[in-house]
């Protein structure tokens, strides 16, 4: 920060849990992948692996079962043992949906707050 002061806004915790939620979803749409293959992805939407671990991806893949956003199947690896593939459901798209017109309307007010920054401060 300038003049070596920290700025407020920085001792704010990133929350990244619903983020992760979206983000999966995006990536499910793309392929069905297992969660390793997911966790070497999610640095491509900014989430890091200091923000996050493999258990915090697993339990949020459980979540996201039960609510019937994703499905899994065991399936046969060429490198090893069985792995878990995850699938996205009809569910899982609609919810991708709704998180696109979140993100939407959220880009809209950040856009207008810079904006009104820029040209009135």
């Amino acid at each position: 920060m300038k003049n070596g002061k920290e700025c407020f806004c920085h001792g704010k915790t990133n929350k990244t849990g619903k983020f992760l939620e979206a983000s999966l979803l995006l990536l499910l749409k793309k392929e069905c992948v297992h969660g390793y293959g997911l966790m070497e992805q999610l640095e491509k939407l900014g989430l890091t692996e200091e923000e996050m671990n493999v258990s915090t991806l697993y339990r949020t893949l459980r979540k996201m079962e039960n609510h019937g956003f994703v499905s899994s199947d065991w399936k046969e690896s060429e490198e090893g043992p069985k792995k878990r593939v995850y699938k996205i459901t009809d569910e899982g798209l609609a919810e991708l949906e709704d998180w696109i017109q979140v993100f939407e309307e959220r880009k809209k007010r950040i856009e207008k707050f810079i904006s009104v920054y820029e040209t009135e401060c």
